[in-house]
């Protein structure tokens, strides 16, 4: 029996799936390689997985997160690799009909809140149709537990610190915001119809190394080192929960090993939009502990020793201000707490960058 990981070539699938093979566990890996941004570095990081399936150690960038791993007297796990589309319904349904899935973490979507106002339809292929076919392999092969990747751009408009997982979650301000809204309530859906244990991760701003292209911390260090300006949006007047790589996957792991439960004192005429009477729930996943925008710009033009320079613009559509993670559901639930702080987390990201691009 094994985990399927999706977007397992992504940031975070990638880092998940290495997670899962040290301990033992065997993973199907899934991602359809599109080239939202550089696919090379999608086929980097899967070879990665690969060479580390295959007995490979641990790299420089890992190596921390892998030293926490028990992996309870077993062999590392082997991993397969299935290019597919989730949108392909026929070849979800072999895949799910053709392996021995126990698990899945899904976390393929097609990412990024500025290019769903410009790209919209992958955002319904993919976070919507694709989320069907999932739901739909683990109605009918039974699997144990699903998590999937949910997102603080749920919130949207609420403005209320910190961000609490039973505070309805009905406003959001991007697509993509509302097609991972729209996963949870078909989440709920089916542990409804089908008993299905499922809990869907909101996850606030993930960095570190292997990070994606799209994301501010790659996109400032790329420019600053090049003598370009940096667009910083909001006149720098943003915070964000910055949350470390390492620290998201061991709450992912932690998730998975904790199946969802229906809550035997929910009640609908008071709902807690945290949990169900089915075994559905959802939890942020974040650092809890914002950082401002400038303070983050500081901390990365000290670790590469020049300094930035700054187009101040104002907020970009579908943006928020602020976020700022309550993550105690998940602390109750798993035990869950974020270790690595921004400055540590921005020191390994340059280290890595540094290396990757031979800089």
């Amino acid at each position: 029996m094994a985990v399927l990981v999706t977007g397992v070539a992504g940031f975070i699938g990638s880092h998940v799936a290495l997670y899962l093979l040290g301990r033992g566990d065997d993973v199907i890996g899934v991602d359809n390689f599109n080239n939202y941004y550089d696919p090379s570095l999608k086929r980097a990081r899967i070879r990665r997985v690969v060479d580390f399936a295959e007995g490979g150690e641990a790299d420089a960038d890992t190596v921390d997160l892998l030293a926490g791993v028990d992996a309870t007297g077993k062999a590392r796990g082997a991993f397969e690799l299935h290019e597919i589309d989730l949108a392909d319904r026929a070849a979800m349904e072999r895949l799910f009909a053709t392996r021995s899935i126990r698990s899945v973490v899904h976390l393929g979507a097609q990412a990024g809140v500025r290019h769903s106002l410009t790209d919209p339809f992958p955002y319904i292929d993919s976070n919507v149709t694709g989320f069907l076919t999932i739901l739909e392999g683990a109605r009918h092969t039974g699997v144990d537990h699903l998590v999937y990747a949910s997102t603080s751009s749920v919130y949207g408009a609420v403005t209320d610190m910190p961000f609490n997982v039973s505070t309805p979650a009905d406003y959001p301000l991007s697509l993509y915001g509302a097609t991972k809204r729209a996963n949870e309530l078909m989440a709920h859906a089916y542990a409804h119809l089908f008993a299905i244990p499922v809990t869907g991760l909101r996850f606030f701003t993930v960095y570190g190394p292997w990070g994606r292209p799209d994301m501010a911390l790659f996109l400032f260090t790329r420019k600053i080192l090049a003598g370009e300006p940096i667009d910083v949006f909001n006149y720098g007047q943003h915070k964000r929960d910055f949350t470390f790589i390492d620290d998201i996957v061991r709450g992912v792991v932690a998730a998975l090993d904790t199946p969802a439960e229906a809550n035997p004192r929910w009640d609908g005429n008071a709902p807690d939009a945290a949990t169900a009477g089915v075994p559905w729930r959802v939890h942020n996943i974040g650092n809890q502990r914002p950082v401002e925008l400038m303070r983050y710009i500081e901390i990365l033009e000290q670790e590469l020793g020049a300094r930035a320079e700054r187009n101040l613009l104002p907020m970009q559509a579908g943006d928020v201000a602020e976020t700022y993670a309550d993550v105690d559901t998940l602390v109750a639930a798993t035990g869950y707490r974020p270790r690595i702080q921004v400055e540590e987390g921005v020191r390994r990201f340059v280290a890595w960058y540094r290396r990757y691009y031979a800089l």
